[in-house]
């Protein structure tokens, strides 16, 4: 690990823990205290959520011992955070330049895409592809992260290049911004793409970590705003069998592994 990458990391943190404490706790009050007015609260704590398992992440990064363990989140990151810049422009009149939340995330979404991809590009030279005594997931399990992460990547296509037609079908309200702003989040789901070649389980631990995080803090914010879920619509009842099935089948496979780390999945 570069000290350069535990820096960024390190920097990283305060920002995402700051948007949390904002979008979470007051989902409602995003008018006031942040960079642009996220309306329903489910929009609001499901960004929210994903900040402060981005913050996890980063913290993990921070007081990583070898690169390969945490290398996997970076390109998934790097790529949320460029769609998230490319949306600031497009949807520039919607943010309220008047507030400072709104030049903080200026600042992040304008420089982290460069930064988190050069950070990978010069860290990368230390990958270390050697066998450890964490094991290796089996060939199902691979083929279930990739087949995850392969939806995921479809799911931020059609959100951000289609965002009216997703807002059409969405369990809740969205805009063209908010559907885009989603669209962004399910690039994370990158990460589950690189389990189809590298299955040892010390490069997958961390990422298993923060996406389970994630599942359960969405999963929760879900039973706050449920009453802003419109139950007529097929996609409500998908994502949550979905958010459901894959957050258990994630801490399945975590307390497997951990439990016989030398054993691969059938």
């Amino acid at each position: 690990m570069l000290v350069s990458t535990r820096v960024l990391a390190a920097a990283i943190v305060p920002f995402l823990v700051l948007a949390f404490a904002v979008l979470v706790p007051w989902p409602t009050d995003t008018r006031r205290l942040f960079a642009w007015e996220i309306k329903p609260t489910m929009s609001a704590m499901v960004l929210g959520s994903v900040y402060l398992g981005g913050a996890y992440f980063f913290v993990r990064v921070v007081f990583a011992s070898r690169w390969h363990t945490v290398a996997g989140g970076f390109v998934p990151v790097g790529t949320f955070a460029s769609l998230m810049g490319v949306t600031t422009i497009l949807h520039w009149h919607r943010f309220l330049h008047q507030n400072v939340a709104f030049w903080l995330w200026v600042a992040l979404y304008f420089t982290a895409p460069v930064l988190v991809f050069a950070t990978f590009v010069r860290n990368q030279r230390e990958y270390d592809d050697r066998g450890d005594s964490a094991g290796r997931i089996g060939p199902a399990a691979a083929a279930a992260l990739t087949l995850g992460g392969a939806a995921s990547t479809v799911m931020c296509g059609f959100l951000y290049v289609f965002p009216a037609r997703g807002a059409a079908i969405w369990p809740w309200h969205l805009t063209p911004l908010t559907a885009r702003m989603l669209g962004a989040i399910f690039a994370l789901g990158v990460a589950g793409l690189g389990a189809w070649w590298e299955r040892r389980w010390s490069a997958i631990r961390i990422l298993i970590q923060v996406a389970g995080f994630m599942l359960v803090l969405i999963l929760v914010a879900g039973v706050r705003a449920h009453a802003e879920f419109d139950t007529s619509k097929v996609l409500t009842w998908l994502l949550l069998v979905g958010f459901l099935l894959t957050t258990a089948a994630l801490a399945g496979l975590y307390v497997r592994m951990q439990s016989h780390p030398a054993r691969r999945e059938s």
